[in-house]
């Protein structure tokens, strides 16, 4: 536990930096990482990590490697151009328990930039919100590992134990840097996610998985349609089989604890849809994409051989066929009484005011590969934010301060410091 003292100096340390870590979070905003493009913005993370004295590390993900993992998403884009960041920091001494502070870098397309209020890229601070692509999701919460990282230097500590501050890439789509980063021997104690959270740290969230569902027509001219099959109009009673069988997954949320309460906890969303060749031709082909949600504690090979079945079963009368395109991944419940929630509640006590409250989401997170593949208790928790993956994203300035000092006495704490001056 942490002398008052102390903890103040570290607090005070992170409001010394704070105009700072603004600018650092806005100057990630303004690079438009998203996937497969991540390569400018891990260039700046890779030389400010490099210019606090880390022992850097930069590597492409391993397709190989990583498809023989059950946690694998099948990846759809080329490997050579996804590459995790690592910085490492390591004690003079190793009295502490070790710590990774881990966020993505990764962001997901803007939509018609035309509907946002500001360009996604600029980060403009209004009325105590930052703007832009990644602000929420999770930029902030990168500059805040970082930033919490310095604030323990700052006030004269040094942590005692080993920290690796990772910026990984594919978390919004496969959870495959995440992954690659555990492959490549990155382990610890606990880790921290500041993921957009709503100032509360996640106890329980769903796997998913992402697949590609295609129907096939037969294709005539319209003046003949009716000897035609259009696979369009096919593609939406396959979509209807689908959601008969959320309207299934969701009745049986009583069965999975931390469910119980969610109105909707398992949503099978259609993100994508294409198909066909011209107007006045009836359609020999429709695709869609698909993301759904699956329970803790069911295996995602479960899952997707009910979803199979599904599809085989839809009497559309045409081939329905499905192949896997991203996430393959599984949920985790971050079981309560563990030490390291225990100092993380303390921190957030000391810095909020307010005991530290938990949540269910029906979201993914990358914390699903450090608790199901390493054992290591994930502390999903970060700042209030709103329209993540919508128009005007944005995350509150506020907030981000709290939970970056709230990371800070955490480290601190978890890891242990010594006196530097």
């Amino acid at each position: 536990m942490l002398n008052s003292e102390t903890a103040r100096r570290i607090t005070d340390a992170v409001d010394a930096a704070f105009d700072r870590q603004l600018e650092f979070t806005a100057e990630l905003v303004r690079h438009p990482s998203l996937r497969a493009a991540e390569s400018t913005a891990q260039d700046f993370m890779f030389a400010e990590l490099g210019s606090r004295g880390l022992a850097m590390d930069r590597w492409t993900l391993d397709g190989e490697a990583l498809a023989a993992h059950v946690g694998y998403g099948p990846c759809t884009v080329d490997f050579q151009d996804l590459t995790n960041v690592v910085g490492t920091y390591t004690p003079a001494e190793e009295t502490g328990r070790s710590l990774i502070l881990n966020g993505h870098i990764d962001v997901v397309p803007t939509g018609p930039e035309e509907t946002w209020e500001r360009s996604p890229w600029d980060a403009e601070v209004k009325d105590g919100w930052m703007y832009g692509r990644g602000a929420g999701d999770m930029k902030a919460g990168l500059a805040a590992n970082v930033f919490a990282f310095d604030a323990i230097r700052a006030a004269g500590l040094a942590p005692a134990a080993t920290i690796h501050i990772q910026s990984v890439v594919e978390e919004e789509c496969t959870g495959n840097g995440s992954l690659a980063a555990l492959q490549r021997g990155y382990t610890a104690d606990a880790v921290v996610i500041p993921e957009p959270e709503e100032n509360m740290l996640v106890r329980a969230n769903v796997g998913v998985i992402w697949f590609r569902v295609r129907v096939s027509g037969q294709p005539t001219h319209v003046r003949e349609m009716a000897s035609g099959f259009n696979a369009i109009d096919a593609a939406y009673t396959v979509m209807g089989a689908l959601r008969e069988l959320e309207t299934k997954w969701n009745a049986d949320k009583g069965s999975h604890r931390y469910f119980e309460d969610i109105d909707h906890p398992i949503n099978v969303n259609v993100g994508m849809i294409s198909g066909g060749d011209w107007p006045s031709s009836v359609p020999s082909w429709c695709e869609f994409d698909v993301r759904a949600a699956l329970y803790p504690g069911i295996p995602a090979a479960d899952v997707w051989g009910e979803i199979q079945e599904c599809l085989r079963n839809t009497g559309v009368g045409a081939e329905v066929s499905a192949e896997r395109t991203g996430f393959f991944s599984e949920g985790y419940v971050l079981e309560e009484g563990s030490e390291a929630e225990s100092v993380l509640a303390s921190a957030h006590q000391d810095v909020f005011g307010s005991a530290l409250q938990s949540f269910t989401t029906p979201g993914y997170l990358d914390g699903r590969v450090f608790a199901l593949y390493g054992g290591i208790p994930a502390l999903v928790y970060g700042p209030v934010s709103e329209a993540i993956h919508g128009f005007d994203e944005r995350v509150h300035i506020e907030s981000v301060r709290k939970v970056t000092k709230a990371i800070a006495l955490f480290i601190a704490d978890w890891c242990g410091v010594t006196e530097t001056v």
